[in-house]
């Protein structure tokens, strides 16, 4: 029997059918410090609220699988101290031994399918790290797309990846990618790439109709919808690519890998733009759940 906790607010939801939103809780313990994480938290639940929608924010506590957190159970997650990062390898084994843990994209979408969800906000899904030809370096997260019938609002794949790669990995893999908005793809804290979109979307309604006809037709796997960021929020792709690519040589040099890479240069990047990019972090994040909590809201009307 799989431990699902729901929170009294996401119960109640449920019950009366009504549209729900899951959220990840990485973005809580490895995304910004202690108390701005459960603030930041909390505003994006409060977007969802706002758009008609409730927040699940999903975690694993002492073994249990919760679907939504009561404040205080936010309020202690974001203090934890070593808390485990889990995807799909390891979520089963941490609900297992009675373990804690946040959830990235892809256990986010484990959770929310196992609890009936179809929607999930988060600020951008992981990718093809560059240097995979040689590192093999490549996320859970875009498998999970492949095979886990979750809507996901990103704004695109995080910037530090190697854009294009990603993009062909989840064509190869038949994972619909919908621009919003727009005929290109966005890059994370840029709003717009050179990659054209192999799908544009304007309305949300239009995005929970593809999600809907993907059910019917029996294919697996869910969408993934790409947001841009706010336009007087985002940093210029020029800006950004020495930075990155500095953040990247030094984690080559310092021999960071595997789970340890993307939070290592998160925050190097966050260091060398004096703080902006968690500024536009914030900012793109409740640009998603608004959009998430519209596309709940046409999945039930």
């Amino acid at each position: 029997m799989i431990p699902l906790h729901y929170a009294p607010d996401v119960q109640a939801a449920k019950d009366a059918g009504t549209a729900i939103v899951a959220l990840e809780s990485t973005i809580i313990t490895h995304g910004m410090p202690y108390p701005q994480n459960v603030q930041t938290a909390r505003l994006v639940e409060d977007d969802i609220r706002a758009g008609g929608a409730t927040p699940a924010t999903i975690a694993l506590i002492n073994g249990a699988l919760h679907i939504g957190l009561t404040d205080a159970q936010l309020d202690a997650l974001g203090q934890a101290k070593n808390v485990a990062k889990l995807s799909r390898a390891d979520i089963a084994a941490c609900i297992a031994t009675g373990g804690t843990g946040a959830t990235t994209v892809a256990a986010t979408m484990i959770a929310a399918h196992l609890a009936d969800i179809h929607v999930f906000a988060t600020g951008g899904i992981g990718g093809v790290h560059k240097g995979a030809e040689t590192t093999f370096d490549i996320s859970a997260d875009l498998y999970e797309l492949a095979q886990t019938p979750v809507t996901v609002v990103a704004a695109g794949a995080k910037a530090i990846l190697d854009l294009e790669k990603t993009y062909e990995v989840l064509e190869t893999l038949g994972v619909p990618v919908i621009a919003y908005g727009q005929d290109t793809l966005p890059a994370f804290w840029s709003g717009a790439s050179n990659l054209p979109a192999p799908l544009r979307m304007d309305r949300a309604a239009d995005i929970a109709a593809a999600h809907k006809m993907r059910v019917a037709m029996g294919l697996p796997g869910g969408q993934l919808v790409a947001n841009p960021i706010p336009q007087d929020a985002q940093i210029p792709a020029e800006t950004l690519a020495p930075i990155i690519a500095q953040a990247l040589a030094e984690a080559d040099t310092q021999g960071i890998a595997a789970k340890a890479v993307t939070p290592f240069l998160l925050g190097r990047i966050f260091e060398l733009t004096d703080g902006a990019s968690l500024t536009a972090n914030i900012a793109l994040v409740r640009n998603n759940a608004r959009l998430a909590a519209q596309i709940a809201g046409s999945l039930i009307s």
